[in-house]
Parts: C-alpha cells; structure tokens; sequence
C-alpha cells in the first residue's frame, strides 16, 4: 500500500492584495529616503516628496489592510500568523498615520520625529510585507 501525502496549500494573498502589500515597501522605503534628504540639506521640497510618499504608502497599506481583515474573518486558522500579519499592517498603518500628521507641520518643525516615525515605519512594513509574501509557499504533510 502506498501512502501519497497532498501538499498542505497556506492560504495565499490574491494578486491584488500582494500587489498593494508589496508596493507599500517602495513608498515607505522613498519617504524615509525622502526624510534623510531632508535631514541632510533642509530643502523643503523633500519634505512635500515624503508627504506625499506617505499619503500613498497609507493609499496601499489601507487597502491591504482591508484584505487582510477579509482574510483573516475567512481563515480557518485564526491563530498565529495572520492575526500576526494583521496587527503589525495595522500597527504600521497608524504609525504611518501618525508621521503623515507629524509631516504636515511646518517643514521647520518635523525634524528629527518625522525621521524617526519614517525608519519606523519601514522597517514595521518591511517586516509585515515579509510576514504576509512568504505564504505563499506550499508543501509539507498534514
């Protein structure tokens, strides 16, 4: 008698949620660039490009967030990994909130908490991004 052991299939994002959960990284990643710029020159229009940098990055995250609450209601495990994932993209998605509000103030005044909130923040959605992309492996025995 043999024994076939079916690959173990995790629930995988859809397209669309990994399209918006990867291109928080890239926005996150430029505002932070942005801010270092910023930190070392004192050129305002750095300051404009990270808002706007962020305000995107919120756009993705937002969206990715919403998918991940879809997931997460759908999941037949609920424990673990993607309450994991959806609390940190929730964490991330505040505290990117927050550094689009600290960045909304004079440009003068943003230095070095908006620099701070940026490393933050990309490395929480580095982090989140890494968590919900490797999902998408299969194999294994139940």
């Amino acid at each position: 008698m043999t024994v076939t052991a079916h690959p173990v299939y995790r629930h995988t994002p859809s397209p669309l949620h990994a399209i918006l959960l990867g291109g928080t990284v890239p926005l996150f990643l430029g505002a932070l660039l942005s801010d270092i710029a910023y930190y070392k020159t004192f050129q305002i229009q750095w300051s404009n490009f990270a808002s706007w940098l962020i305000a995107g990055g919120l756009l993705f995250a937002g969206l990715a967030l919403l998918f991940a609450l879809a997931n997460l209601i759908r999941a037949d495990h609920k424990a673990g990994r993607p309450v994991m994932y959806f609390l940190l993209l929730l964490i991330t998605w505040v505290l990117g909130l927050v550094n689009a509000f600290e960045h909304a103030k004079d440009a003068w005044a943003i230095m070095p908490a908006s620099l701070v909130l940026s490393v933050i923040t990309t490395v929480l959605i580095s982090i989140t991004a890494w968590i919900g992309l490797s999902n998408l492996r299969s194999g294994g025995e139940r």
